[in-house]
């Protein structure tokens, strides 16, 4: 039995790159995984298909975090298809880099409801649904402690 069996994980933003990684890493230790995504289906359901190989559940759910309405109906759709959720990985983000000045008000929004709106109400909605002893694991960044031109509203998202 692998030392995940049983549980199951909510990764953000796990349609592609690190996400994706994680997703994997998570089923080759005995998880079921719920692929979240934003826009590509596609990429999500290619996600899934490659964790249901690994002998585990996986489901897709759409859902802009930078919409509660959304990353509730994330966690209720999770609860309703696999019955619970144990872990969540944090790892949804976006980063533009602008020039600090030329960052635009909805270019800072969108950063701000994405990385942090979207990680606080995904870790309310999370220890709401978790039975005992869950983990939540939110993702930071090595930028926050270099001065990358063009990386100020995404590193004030970051700050640990």
């Amino acid at each position: 039995m692998n030392k995940l069996t049983g549980k199951v994980a909510v990764v953000t933003g796990s349609s592609r790159g690190i996400g994706r990684a994680i997703a994997e890493q998570l089923s080759e230790l005995g998880a079921d995984v719920v692929i979240n995504y934003a826009s590509r289906p596609d990429k999500a359901e290619e996600v899934a298909e490659m964790v249901r190989q690994k002998g585990v559940r996986a489901i897709t759910v759409q859902a802009d975090l930078a919409r509660k309405e959304d990353v509730e109906r994330l966690f209720s759709e999770t609860i309703n298809k696999l019955g619970k959720m144990d872990i969540l990985i944090n790892n949804a983000g976006i980063m533009k880099t602008t020039p600090l000045a030329e960052v635009t008000e909805e270019e800072f929004d969108q950063q701000f409801a994405i990385n942090v709106k979207g990680t606080f109400f995904a870790c309310q909605q999370a220890l709401k649904h978790m039975e005992g002893a869950g983990r939540i694991v939110n993702f930071s960044t090595s930028v926050t402690g270099q001065m990358f031109p063009g990386y100020s509203v995404y590193a004030g998202t970051k700050v640990r």
